[in-house]
């Protein structure tokens, strides 16, 4: 059975068409048509039927396509892990991480690590914290930087840093001359969140209870851009990681508030698949990131 001939399985039951996938495999696309017939025979079932103008798996070929999947990656990570054995100074870091950290802690770490490695490469994926332990258990990661231990019994989690909320509210608001506040003082006003799901959403629902009340939903959104965008329209209220020396701009008309009477943080940590070997260049990176946020905590970042 042939590599190629499984990645290109792969490919078609992922909605490539033969031609493409021939195409990517640079062969004709009869000779893929019949190297699929005889993985067909192979298996011993009709892995692929004809929906129309493309290929579709039947079910017997997408419960194959799992562990094909499983064995490609499997492959994928021994000829990466080979490689950084034989060059120890290169490899691959495949990392996914909050939306939220794109803008100032990944390209830290990022940077600060490429400086004593600088022919390792990154793969990076943005995403939710419900979309990011996915890529962990899919083994489209090896790591994510999230926000809270997803408490999963196949992931170890470890903290880097505890990042500030603050209270956002538009440059006009009643309290937006002030600099500290207590949560309860916005108890009735509408909220901007982001969507169930979304670990800064729990978090903020939690620290609503905390402070004695339900917060009212406006508006759910994806992203915490849209939320600082909708707080700035005048349309609620949010609690958003943000830096308190944060100048309000034309385009964002937000001043940033510290809470005095809840918590206002959330732990920011790195986590991975706790029965997968790592390849080194991620098993570094991992260490570059706890010691560089264990010395910036104490001033030296």
């Amino acid at each position: 059975m042939d590599l190629q001939v499984l990645r290109s399985f792969q490919a078609v039951a992922e909605g490539l068409t033969v031609t493409e996938a021939a195409a990517e495999a640079r062969i004709t696309q009869p000779a893929l048509s019949r190297a699929l017939r005889r993985l067909e025979e192979e298996v011993g079932a009709e892995l692929l039927q004809r929906v129309g103008r493309v290929l579709r798996p039947t079910s017997a070929g997408r419960v194959f396509k799992e562990y094909v999947d499983a064995a490609l990656d499997s492959y994928d990570r021994g000829r990466r892990a080979v490689a950084e054995v034989v060059d120890p100074d290169t490899g691959l870091v495949s990392l996914a991480f909050l939306h939220t950290l794109g803008t100032w802690l990944v390209p830290r770490l990022v940077t600060g690590f490429r400086e004593d490695f600088p022919r390792v490469r990154f793969e990076l994926h943005q995403h939710g914290e419900m979309g990011l332990v996915q890529h962990l258990l899919d083994a489209t990661a090896d790591l994510m930087i999230t926000s809270g231990d997803p408490d999963h019994p196949l992931i170890t989690w470890r903290r880097l840093l505890v990042e500030p909320l603050w209270l956002a509210v538009p440059t006009g608001h009643r309290l937006a001359r002030r600099g500290r506040v207590r949560l309860a003082e916005v108890a009735g006003e509408p909220f901007i969140l982001l969507k169930p799901g979304y670990g800064l959403r729990s978090v903020t629902e939690s620290l609503c209870r905390e402070a004695g009340f339900a917060p009212r939903v406006a508006f759910e959104g994806e992203e915490v851009h849209t939320l600082r965008g909708l707080v700035a329209a005048g349309l609620g209220v949010s609690l958003i990681p943000s830096s308190p020396d944060t100048a309000a701009t034309p385009d964002f008309p937000i001043r940033y508030l510290e809470i005095t009477d809840v918590h206002g943080a959330r732990d920011i940590g790195i986590a991975w698949l706790t029965g997968r070997t790592l390849p080194p260049a991620s098993r570094r990176f991992i260490d570059h990131a706890l010691r560089a946020t264990a010395e910036a905590a104490d001033g030296h970042w």
